[in-house]
């Protein structure tokens, strides 16, 4: 049987972990957006109307990306600063956002 290391801290929580609930809704109904664009294709619906249910799922994923990287600003990035270990959650976030703008 393992047994926990006495000195390991238990991870900290997610920065999300308050609006868990709201992203997963989120997500689920995104989900169910891609299955409608899945229907869509089978029925050989119009091109441009796949194209806008397909811009509108980006549009929410890109939502969902920003409530994310809020709750990181706001959680994580800040409990670095107030700890002094602001330099890495830093470049951590500038990294993230690169990513999130470039797509």
């Amino acid at each position: 049987m393992k047994t926990a290391h006495p000195t390991l801290a238990a991870p900290a929580p997610v920065g999300y972990v308050g609006n868990k609930a709201a992203v997963l809704a989120r997500l689920r109904r995104i989900e169910g957006q891609v299955r409608g664009i899945q229907k869509m294709i089978e029925d050989e619906r119009y091109c441009i109307d796949v194209l806008t249910q397909a811009n509108a799922v980006k549009a929410a994923l890109e939502q969902v990306s920003l409530l994310l990287l809020n709750d990181h600003v706001s959680h994580c990035v800040a409990d670095a600063i107030r700890q002094g270990d602001s330099d890495a959650k830093i470049h951590e976030l500038t990294a993230a956002i690169e990513r999130f703008v470039r797509g």
